[in-house]
């Protein structure tokens, strides 16, 4: 069973996902910590659990959700994995940041990239990926068949759904990805978002008015 730890992160309420099992091995998905006392809490956590990090997740390369992955490369010696076209996006965090007035230290680069033929593996556990992009040009979530949840990343929220007015945002993509990838996968699902609380397949399925009429 995988059990699924969430800490909002930075000036933007980004959710940062610690993802768990019974071996003690886990995954962090979308590090957003920014602040010093950001970065202590994560590591706490970990240390406080008795966790092993075993590979580093970004469902896509905007900002707010990497903004962590230095802090964690040092710290656990692990790479990013993420789709190969994120790649640019995830180079140009430090400038976009600074136009913001942030200063975000380069994130190292991955050596190996992440498409919706692989499984993410850690402990007994297993979780395939879906390519799910409208938000970004090439975002991808991480689903769980046997413990019913999905790491969506910006794609779908409780009653909205990411804002695709982004450099590579699409919305008809985005509703696409949504129709074809999420909402076959059950309406017990439970979504874990990128930004606000967790909702279900279902609930958005009868109740997203941007679902509802399509």
């Amino acid at each position: 069973m995988i059990n699924v730890h969430k800490f909002v992160f930075s000036p933007f309420a980004e959710n940062t996902y610690i993802l768990s099992d019974k071996t003690r091995e886990c995954i962090i998905i979308d590090p957003g910590c920014y602040e010093q006392h950001e970065k202590d809490k994560l590591a706490d956590y970990i240390e406080k659990e008795n966790l092993k990090p075993v590979r580093l997740l970004n469902t896509h390369s905007h900002l707010d959700h990497v903004f962590g992955n230095k802090f964690v490369c040092d710290k656990y010696n692990l790479l990013p994995e993420l789709h190969k076209d994120e790649l640019s996006g995830l180079q140009a965090v430090p400038t976009y940041s600074a136009t913001m007035g942030l200063t975000v230290e380069p994130s190292p680069l991955p050596e190996k990239y992440l498409s919706e033929k692989d499984t993410i593996e850690f402990g007994d556990s297993r979780m395939s990926i879906l390519f799910t992009p409208g938000h970004s040009i090439a975002s991808i979530s991480f689903y769980s068949e046997v413990d019913k949840i999905l790491i969506g990343g910006d794609v779908l929220f409780q009653g909205s759904i990411g804002r695709t007015d982004l450099p590579g945002g699409s919305y008809p993509t985005l509703i696409e990805s949504i129709l074809n990838e999420f909402l076959p996968l059950g309406d017990e699902v439970v979504v874990y978002s990128g930004h606000g609380p967790e909702t279900t397949i279902g609930r958005e399925r009868l109740s997203n008015p941007f679902l509802v009429n399509v």
